[in-house]
This record gives C-alpha cells, sequence and structure tokens, in this order.
C-alpha cells in the first residue's frame, strides 16, 4: 500500500540524525514501508522507531509471529535473531506494534523483523505498554491519526529471571528504560501545518523502567514531557517542526483522558 506523503513514517523529525552509511555502525538509518529505525549495531537495538498510525493501517491480518533478522541489515553488522534472547526472561519487545501494521499480512510480519525489538520486561511489555497500544488504536477508530516514536536508553534492566545489562554474549543491550511519544491530531491533511494551529492536538510521552518487578499496569503513571525524554535521551524528537511549535508542544504533559 502506498503511503501518503502528508503520513510519512518520519514526518516529525530524524531525532538522531541517522544516516544510511555504514559506517554510521551507532545511528544507521533503516527504512521500511511501516517505520523507520535509527539502528545502533553496538548495542544490537534501535535507538528509536518511527511510525505513523491511522484507519488504513488497521484490518484484520493475523499475528505472523515470524520473528527473524533484518535482510536490510548491512553485511558486517551482527545479525540479531530471536535465539538472542532465548531464556532471557525478557520478552522480545516491539518498538512498532503488531497491531498497528494490521492492514495486510507483509506490513504485519515487518514488525516482527529483529531490528523493531528491544529487552522488554515481561511485565512491561505485556501490561503496561500493550494497555498503551490498545488505547492509540481506540483513537485512531476515534477519527484521529496518530505519529509516533518510541525508543529506550540506558543500560540493564529486571526480566523474569533477575536483572541483566546484556544479553547473547554482550551483543544486545537490555535497556534501563523505555519511552514512547504520541503526537495525536484528527485525521486529515496538512498535518504539519496543523500540528502548529490546532489546539486540539495531543502529545502522549511516557517513560518507563524495564523492571519486572515494580512496572505498574498503568501507563498514565509514567506521563511525561517530551522535553525531559530529550533531556534523557540526547535525542532531537519533533525536528520537523518549527522551533516555537516544539518548545509548545514538547512542554506538554498529557492527562492520558482523551479529550
Amino acid at each position: 500500500m502506498a503511503q501518503d506523503p502528508n503520513d510519512a513514517n518520519m514526518a516529525l523529525g530524524n531525532p538522531s540524525g541517522a544516516t544510511s552509511d555504514p559506517a554510521n555502525t551507532g545511528n544507521y538509518l533503516l527504512v521500511h514501508p511501516e517505520f523507520s529505525i535509527g539502528y545502533s549495531a553496538t548495542r544490537g537495538i534501535p535507538n528509536w522507531v518511527s511510525w505513523h498510525i491511522d484507519k488504513a493501517d488497521l484490518g484484520q491480518a493475523p499475528r505472523q509471529n515470524n520473528f527473524r533478522p533484518d535482510a536490510a541489515l548491512p553485511r558486517q553488522f551482527y545479525q540479531v535473531t530471536p535465539a538472542s534472547y532465548a531464556r532471557s526472561g525478557f520478552d522480545k519487545g516491539h518498538n512498532c506494534p503488531s497491531g498497528d501494521r494490521t492492514s495486510d499480512l507483509d506490513a504485519n510480519a515487518n514488525t516482527f523483523l529483529m531490528t523493531n525489538m528491544v529487552p522488554q520486561a515481561p511485565k512491561n511489555n505485556q501490561q503496561t505498554w500493550a494497555h498503551l497500544e490498545e488505547y492509540g488504536r481506540s483513537q485512531v477508530q476515534r477519527g484521529q491519526e496518530i505519529y509516533v516514536i518510541m525508543g529506550s536508553y540506558g543500560r540493564g534492566g529486571t526480566g523474569a529471571n533477575g536483572f541483566a545489562t546484556t544479553l547473547d554474549q554482550g551483543r544486545v543491550t537490555v535497556p534501563a528504560r523505555i519511552w514512547k511519544v504520541m503526537v495525536l491530531l484528527p485525521d486529515g491533511t496538512n498535518d504539519l501545518q496543523r500540528l502548529a494551529t490546532d489546539p486540539s492536538v495531543r502529545v502522549l510521552a511516557i517513560d518507563t523502567p524495564n523492571d519486572n518487578n515494580t512496572i505498574d499496569p498503568d501507563w498514565k503513571k509514567y506521563l511525561t514531557s517530551v522535553d525531559k525524554i530529550e533531556a534523557a535521551t540526547g535525542l532531537d524528537l519533533l525536528s520537523a517542526l518549527p522551533r516555537p511549535v516544539q518548545a509548545r508542544l514538547q512542554k506538554l504533559v498529557d492527562s492520558g483522558q482523551a479529550q
């Protein structure tokens, strides 16, 4: 399905200035139809994943569950595989969720590329983040479209088997924190212009501990601002927007309630 250029996965910017130069091992730009990734081969996980969701992305395609290495990675990069996570006590946690790409089988299958995964505490993945993802899709069904950027930072999380800093003999970093920014606006055209002028735009910023013992199932407990996520990660989120618009939106802390 051809994507409306108005709804491009990186319409809000390239948060880390990632490039498609294979020498850029810590900040490599991977572009798939379903999402774009700033990938760190040195950490074996993405720095960030960016995508857009509207009703056209939601259909009846069943979950494919075909976790696999990403053939689009440069040959010299280490290929993370499902075996990298085996018996680790951490889930293969999607950044762009399977449920956000159900328009067709190929779109769903691509969410299972290992470049889209991060070692995630099971309760974080299956409860807190699952609830947040379901909330986002419910807003889309109510007529919203969403630009999403998700990532992780730090080192060391607590899974079902306890604390770990890496998996697969040090090749896959277990992050300490997992975050997401969701920019919601009524479905329409001229999105960047509307983000500057429409008072109904919402910005949900969530930053959670990757800790199976302490994580709360209620994602609303972790609402924060884009400014705080930027300070923690060093990323420049929403960089495609004019500076005054960025400054205004990045201060917002959402209530977690639909308007």
